[in-house]
């Protein structure tokens, strides 16, 4: 998205459909971590589900994950996806502003941020948008694929030739290069994707994907298991293993079907 919401045109439905989504979200503090930085929203009633990771190791950062939150807790959908989208940026870029101006406030040095990841969902189409780190991931057809891309640099280090050992021994890997609250022009990466029936997606912050690997949230998925037992899975693996961070996870089936 970068300096400006992206303009979708969505095609109109041929076939009247019932649009129903089932979802659940849960949070939990972790392991080591004293404060949940992170926070979520689940409104399948308007389609859209988000999360938000606080940056730990600076200040308020449940600060700025609650006001992200907090900005979309009313959120309604508009008549089409583009519009929507743009109404959820507008809301996401005045977050950042307001967390950007109370981080000036003190310390010259000081950052108040979060990352955040969105689906938004509209008849057979949804968009991904997310600054950060946290992830949405889509499971179709009994496969798990990653819809996001990291905002951290190891995405840099990768992209300059260094090796995947170098990446990973090299300290700042993980240190974010984009968040709500980082840049004075709020950056949000975008992705348009077509929905189809019993697809599943997952959000989620970095304290699941740090305990959990892709191959295990997979095979998770594919049990029959409903949307709240997936959910509490997932996170009960992630504390099983030690939860060294706050752990967010987000489950969204979308059970639509034609009438």
């Amino acid at each position: 998205m970068g300096e400006s919401p992206v303009s979708l045109v969505v095609s109109q439905m041929t076939k009247p459909l019932s649009h129903q989504w089932i979802s659940q979200g849960m949070t939990h503090t972790g392991k080591v971590r004293q404060i949940n930085q992170d926070a979520f929203l689940n409104l399948p009633e308007q389609q859209l589900w988000l999360v938000a990771d606080g940056m730990g190791g600076h200040q308020e950062g449940e600060v700025a994950s609650a006001a992200i939150v907090e900005s979309l807790q009313d959120y309604s959908a508009t008549k089409t996806l583009g519009t929507s989208v743009k109404k959820v940026y507008r809301k996401l870029a005045g977050v950042n502003q307001d967390l950007l101006a109370t981080a000036s406030l003190g310390n010259s040095n000081d950052i108040i941020g979060s990352t955040v990841a969105i689906l938004l969902a509209q008849g057979r189409h949804g968009v991904c948008f997310w600054s950060g780190d946290s992830r949405i991931y889509l499971f179709r057809n009994s496969q798990l694929n990653q819809l996001t891309r990291d905002h951290n640099h190891e995405e840099v280090y990768l992209a300059e030739g260094l090796t995947p050992e170098q990446v990973m021994s090299n300290p700042y890997t993980q240190a974010l290069t984009h968040a709500v609250g980082v840049d004075h022009q709020l950056f949000t990466e975008t992705l348009l994707l077509e929905i189809k029936q019993n697809d599943i997606f997952l959000l989620c912050s970095d304290g699941l994907n740090k305990e959990v690997t892709d191959l295990e949230i997979e095979d998770r998925l594919k049990m029959p298991f409903s949307v709240d037992e997936n959910v509490h899975q997932l996170v009960e693996l992630s504390l099983a293993r030690g939860a060294r961070d706050n752990v967010t996870v987000i489950v969204a089936k979308n059970e639509t079907k034609a009438i």
